[in-house]
């Protein structure tokens, strides 16, 4: 079984590490311009990291579910891969609003976009499981056939 869930594991690792990355962002920018929590607002600087690292961490749980979805239900290469990109666009979102509001929207579009990709495969791997196990329907029989 581990077989089957081993990139999807490596991804999740590495988006943690991202989320780890993130926090520690803030508090060092916290520790910049002397803003201690529970105070969030401060300079635009400072306002710019903390919405970029409270934004990723709000996306973060439907990033993982998505991820774990299409990697068991439709595949896990490529729910690895789409996994993958996201990550690097949460990056770039977060280094783009770090540096400016405009700079986070390509980023921001972007992992939506892959999102998106990651819901549709979720959906179509499950829909193919409950068609196969419960109505007999494999689809991909009749697809290839």
């Amino acid at each position: 079984m581990l077989d089957q869930i081993h990139l999807l594991a490596a991804v999740t690792v590495l988006g943690v590490l991202e989320q780890a990355y993130f926090f520690l962002q803030v508090i060092y920018a916290r520790r910049v311009f002397g803003i201690s929590p529970p105070k969030i607002s401060g300079p635009p600087e400072f306002e710019r990291i903390f919405r970029a690292q409270v934004n990723s961490s709000e996306y973060f749980p439907i990033f993982l579910a998505l991820l774990w979805q299409a990697g068991l239900f439709f595949h896990q290469g490529l729910a690895a891969a789409l996994g993958l990109l996201y990550l690097y666009a949460r990056y770039c979102y977060f280094m783009g609003y770090k540096a400016s509001s405009s700079e986070r929207l390509t980023p921001i579009y972007f992992s939506t976009g892959v999102l998106w990709i990651l819901v549709a495969a979720s959906a179509l791997g499950i829909l193919h499981f409950f068609l196969s196990h419960y109505v007999g329907l494999n689809i991909l029989q009749l697809l290839t056939a």
